[in-house]
């Protein structure tokens, strides 16, 4: 069977939980990067992640599993792992076999979003996720929308580039060129744009940020205040899950600007919408035809190619 996309799943920081969604003690059984996993949270509040079948005689400890202080404990045996993976109680045996650990994923809460980073080779992040001062410390306060895609990461990310699409897809009449900057795993986009409203022309500004092919914010004003935390998480080659998180200010609630902010986050929705059905029939084409007003298609799959490399043998 031939794949749809040449390029393996991504290295890099994805989404794989909201902090509030996980309460001290909770156990959470996640597929994610081709791979079965177990998020849990300590009863002193630590959040990890780890693979998800026990070193034991590979038990899933997502389902039945319970968290004992700081450790997970296995539903089979009771084997207790801590957060790093390595077994630290066998309740029966007087000796732990020094291989009994499983691999623990390098994880970090930031903005009321837990972060885990995936690395083929499991080598140690490099780079950190974004920080969002006005996300807060809590994820409850976010306007959420979540899908599951037929798609690779790559094409989501490389639609933000795609200049010409906006027009024939999302109906956006004008699409202002953005300056682009590149800089390691971090891509920085800005655009100028300027909106018909009943009180006349108004000009506005979208600053995106994009952190590896993993994660965006994308941050509205002038026109609104809007900030979108969009994240695309790889459940395997084939498949991503995407999460859109937006804020919107609390104090503008009834306010013109409020009922502007709300549009603008319905019209974002929407064009994810036109989006999927495009995404999940197309074929990757690895050397497209291209031509001039495209947008830079060519200098994004080239700082795109930082992200892949396939897993040790």
């Amino acid at each position: 069977m031939t794949r749809r996309f040449p390029m393996p799943i991504p290295s890099g920081w994805f989404q794989v939980g909201y902090a509030d969604d996980l309460v001290a003690g909770a156990v959470a059984p996640l597929r994610y990067f081709d791979r079965d996993l177990v998020l849990f949270r300590t009863a002193s509040g630590e959040a990890h992640l780890l693979d998800a079948f026990c070193p034991h005689l590979g038990a899933h400890l997502g389902h039945g599993g319970d968290v004992v202080g700081e450790h997970i404990r296995c539903p089979f045996h009771h084997w207790e792992l801590d957060g790093q993976g390595v077994c630290r109680r066998i309740p029966y045996a007087s000796r732990i076999p020094p291989k009994a650990r499983v691999r623990a994923w390098p994880l970090v809460q930031r903005s009321g979003i837990l972060w885990a980073y995936h690395h083929p080779r499991a080598e140690a992040p490099t780079w950190e996720p974004p920080e969002v001062p006005e996300a807060g410390g809590g994820s409850a306060g976010f306007e959420r929308h979540q899908w599951v895609i037929a798609t690779h990461n790559q094409e989501i990310a490389e639609n933000s580039v795609d200049k010409a699409h906006f027009r024939y897809v999302h109906g956006t009449v004008t699409v202002p060129d953005a300056e682009l900057r590149v800089d390691g795993p971090r891509r920085d986009a800005v655009q100028c744009i300027r909106m018909a409203t009943p009180r006349g022309e108004l000009d506005g500004e979208i600053r995106v940020e994009a952190y590896g092919l993993g994660c965006s914010v994308t941050r509205f004003s002038g026109l609104c205040d809007v900030v979108l935390i969009a994240a695309h998480t790889p459940v395997d080659r084939e498949h991503v899950e995407a999460h859109f998180s937006f804020v919107r200010p609390a104090a503008e609630e009834g306010s013109p600007k409020a009922r502007l902010a709300a549009a603008v986050v319905r019209d974002i929705v929407k064009q994810m919408n036109e989006d999927i059905p495009i995404w999940e029939h197309k074929l990757y084409r690895d050397r497209p035809l291209l031509c001039d007003g495209d947008g830079p298609i060519g200098a994004f799959r080239k700082w795109a190619k930082q992200f892949y490399m396939e897993e040790s043998a």
